[in-house]
């Protein structure tokens, strides 16, 4: 286990797209500071350090003491989808420079035959082809013509490329030419960021292999001076330690670690939110989670089975599959600036577009003019027509109120119809996210409690959970920060894995064991670079049936097979194989396709916040009455409470609003609302109440018949 080095006060960074969060707890006492600012998009570095000032000095922190800080950052991701990334240059296997264009020839929509095809992150002028060839054993076919790299290393520079990807045929099996080649370029070309597919990802499959390597070439220039900036800014604020940065599969590594692997760290900020929930879940006793987070640009959503979150090895990163071992997040574009529009059929939609930090939402008073879901909120009385962020944003309610007047006169409707169809909109498409990582992996929703956070999330979370017939609702005590929370709960974590296609018999123990003693040394030399000498280290190996296409995970004892463990693992694929399948066929040979390690460091818990500290009851809380609108019974005055003065252990029966700094709760008629000791509030729903009030409603003249 690792111990935070000297110091007091670990610090905890979430960027999204719309805003920033901070924490810092003081240890040993567990007390927590928090902090939003709004994201500086055109320089996102220095909004970090100024908030990270601001954090500090503004609650008397000495920068001096800190003793661990984590960024979660939306970079790499937002610079793959706005096609942002360096100019690039790939050399590779001759007759293969295609191969990002070719795909796997699928079509992304069977009956959109408009759809356009992703740009490659290297031009078509920028893929060098050479003489080389490795066969799927290992062995050398054609030797590397080190003179034909050499020549397209020049060609590249002339092209003035930033990154090289050297993507070479079964390089998994065998890397000599691959390591070769990129000292070569990289003797030809100093200063220029070279990756090589071996050490990116050791699978077959060349079209993912090659993917994911030249999306990381493209990201390692933007990451690394990115990060210089940062580090240079914390060095500069005082703080002695080096940063960590967020990967996506929850575990936080030194920014090193990420200027290698750029492609690691795909939905780092999100992944902060799974992880703290994921501890929420073990304070509060529950293990079957849905994590809903809803911010300013987008919802993200996880399933958490058995009080561990669900993992994937690939994820379509702007139309490329990136094979990356990461958590099983699922985002769509809705949040509290997502756009309203209406389409050529007259039809109001909402999203994937949207408003961002600046302008943002018409309400922010920012130049914003589109009508968003914020402003929606607005005019339902679903948020506090006055003030965000504790009194320190000011809202205006009549900007939001002209922007939905706007949309209301095109759709031929009055101002409060059309924002309660863009709250419908809105929580649908939310909706159909947590099918996708629930109903669609065979998970019964109801059998789930929905974790709500995110600066949104527990505005909209009772109406989606509704709809899912899910009745338990859990906001932790800081929603709005709660991913900046998590990320100080991420352990020490990396993901190895290598290609190893043989049968699974007695005769394949030694190439078998061969491949886990590599992936073993690749283990040690990366925890070695992380500072650590022991982690935890746990096996996993790719399992199908001769002949498949697409292979099972399962774990593995240890990294050393025998014939028992052999015997056992397949009996275990046959078991697994007629779960997820319905059938086993015990007569077809089983094939081993990738062995996978995974290595641990786990930090010391952090003291929780303590919560529901407020003296007297609940009436002290009520902070007012406003009319709020709900599904069904439409405006009804209801109470308004400040969460900071809820006690610990109180119960609220809805329709209420709970307010506080960072985020706002709706409680729906029907629903009870009440307090842990924890400082978490749980919220139950009654049963189908909300779809219910929602059918009994009538339908708007712009929804589809």
């Amino acid at each position: 286990m690792a111990d935070h080095p000297a110091g007091r006060i670990l610090v905890g960074i979430d960027t999204g797209g719309t805003f920033t969060d901070l924490v810092a707890v003081e240890l040993p006492r567990g007390r927590h500071h928090y902090h939003k600012v709004p994201t500086l998009t055109a320089d996102p570095a220095q909004g970090i350090l100024d908030g990270i000032a601001e954090l500090l000095d503004g609650n008397g922190l000495a920068r001096g003491d800190v003793a661990f800080l984590v960024l979660g950052t939306t970079l790499a991701t937002n610079c793959v989808l706005e096609g942002k990334w360096a100019r690039t240059g790939v050399i590779t296997t001759a007759g293969f420079r295609d191969v990002l264009e070719l795909a796997r020839q699928r079509r992304p929509h069977y009956f959109n035959l408009d759809v356009p095809k992703p740009m490659p992150p290297a031009p078509r002028d920028c893929r060098i082809e050479v003489a080389e060839r490795v066969g799927p054993d290992g062995t050398v076919v054609v030797p590397l013509a080190e003179d034909e790299v050499t020549a397209g290393a020049d060609r590249l520079k002339a092209a003035g490329v930033e990154s090289v990807a050297i993507l070479f045929l079964h390089a998994y099996a065998n890397a000599a030419h691959e390591e070769r080649a990129a000292a070569l370029v990289r003797a030809r070309l100093p200063g220029t960021y070279v990756c090589a597919s071996h050490e990116v990802l050791s699978e077959f499959r060349e079209f993912e292999r090659f993917a994911t390597t030249a999306v990381n070439a493209s990201l390692m220039p933007v990451m690394d001076r990115y990060l210089e900036r940062f580090e240079a800014g914390v060095a500069g604020l005082g703080i002695r330690r080096a940063p960590r940065v967020m990967q996506s599969n929850g575990g936080a590594v030194s920014p090193g670690a990420v200027r290698r692997l750029p492609v690691n760290t795909f939905f780092s900020g999100p992944a902060g939110g799974v992880i703290g929930s994921a501890e929420l879940g073990r304070t509060v006793g529950m293990s079957e989670l849905v994590t809903f987070d809803m911010g300013g640009t987008s919802t993200d959503v996880c399933l958490v089975r058995g009080g561990e979150p669900a993992m994937k090895s690939e994820r379509q990163m702007g139309g490329f599959p990136v094979r990356t071992r990461s958590l099983d997040i699922h985002t769509i574009g809705a949040g509290g600036g997502s756009i309203a529009w209406i389409d050529v059929g007259g039809l109001l939609k909402v999203g994937p577009q949207s408003a961002g930090a600046c302008p943002g939402p018409a309400a922010y008073g920012r130049g914003g003019t589109a009508p968003t879901v914020t402003d929606a909120n607005v005019v339902l009385g679903r948020l506090n027509p006055g003030t965000l962020l504790g009194g320190r944003m000011a809202l205006h309610a009549e900007r939001a109120r002209g922007a939905i007047e706007a949309l209301a006169t095109r759709l031929g409707v009055d101002a409060v119809t059309a924002a309660a169809g863009v709250i419908e909109i809105i929580n649908t498409n939310m909706m159909g996210a947590v099918r996708v990582i629930s109903v669609e992996q065979g998970e019964d929703p109801r059998d789930f409690a929905m974790v709500a956070f995110g600066g949104a999330g527990p505005l909209h979370a009772a109406e989606v959970a509704s709809q899912m017939g899910m009745r338990r609702i859990v906001v932790p005590p800081r929603p709005g920060l709660a991913s900046a929370v998590g990320l100080l709960h991420a352990d020490l974590r990396g993901d190895f894995s290598l290609t190893s296609l043989t049968r699974a018999g007695t005769g394949a123990l030694g190439a078998l064991n061969a491949a886990c003693a590599t992936l073993d040394a690749r283990g040690a030399r990366w925890l070695a670079g992380e500072g650590e000498r022991s982690a935890r280290a746990r096996w996993h190996a790719d399992l199908r049936y001769s002949g498949q296409n697409s292979e099972l995970n399962l774990p593995l004892a240890r990294g050393r097979l025998d014939t028992r463990v052999l015997g056992a693992l397949v009996e275990a694929f046959h078991r697994r194989h007629r779960a997820q399948y319905g059938y086993d066929m015990r007569e077809q040979p089983v094939e081993f396709v990738n062995l996978r390690l995974t290595l641990t460091v786990k930090r010391r818990a952090i003291p929780p916040e303590r919560g529901g500290t407020a003296r007297g009851g609940v009436g002290a809380a009520l902070a007012g009455r406003r009319r709020v609108w709900f599904p069904g019974t439409g405006f009804v005055v209801t109470g308004v409470y400040d969460r900071d003065r809820l006690p610990a252990g109180c119960r609220i029966a809805g329709p209420a609003i709970v307010e506080q700094m960072d985020a706002t709760t709706v409680v729906p008629p029907g629903a009870v609302l009440t307090g842990d000791a924890h400082g978490c509030l749980h919220m139950t729903l009654s049963r189908g109440a909300a779809a219910a009030a929602s059918a009994r409603g009538r339908r708007p003249r712009w929804a589809a018949a």
